[in-house]
């Protein structure tokens, strides 16, 4: 069993996903923190100043200055503002990953090969197939000119 484990871990495609994930998990944090820390901000003062951390709906009654307020004093909300900037984290995790997919799909695409000329050709008397490079047709045993 222990080697059949250890056959299993050293695939390739085992390690290459082990090596994906880990990259994958780096990356979304490297997209998180340009997210939260370069767009948000500007985005939040185009929209009115608005923070979009700090948008929530109050669902106990009192009234509370900011997100960390209300859930220090353990009040229940619906955090919008935190589901946003997680859809909007995730909309661009999407397209880099998109584009990443896109690039390497471009780098690793088989080169156009050229089209192959036919194998065969229909003789002109007869009109069966024979070999492209056929002086004399098999079928009815006509000569055949190279350019026909």
């Amino acid at each position: 069993m222990l080697k059949e484990f250890k056959a299993f871990a050293m695939k390739g495609n085992v390690l290459d996903m082990a090596v994906g994930i880990i990259i994958g998990a780096a990356f979304g944090k490297i997209v998180s923190s340009f997210v939260e820390d370069v767009m948000m901000p500007p985005l939040g003062r185009l929209i009115g100043h608005v923070d979009f951390s700090n948008l929530f709906i109050n669902l106990s009654g009192k009234s509370y200055e900011t997100l960390a307020a209300a859930k220090a004093a353990g009040a229940a909300t619906l955090n919008i503002g935190l589901f946003l900037n997680t859809v909007i984290n995730f909309v661009i995790v999407a397209f880099a990953v998109f584009l990443l997919v896109r690039q390497v799909n471009r780098w690793t695409a088989p080169p156009a090969a050229e089209a192959a000329p036919p194998a065969t050709r229909d003789c002109p008397y007869c009109l069966m197939a024979i070999p492209a490079k056929a002086g004399r047709c098999g079928h009815c045993t006509a000569q055949i000119a190279a350019g026909n």
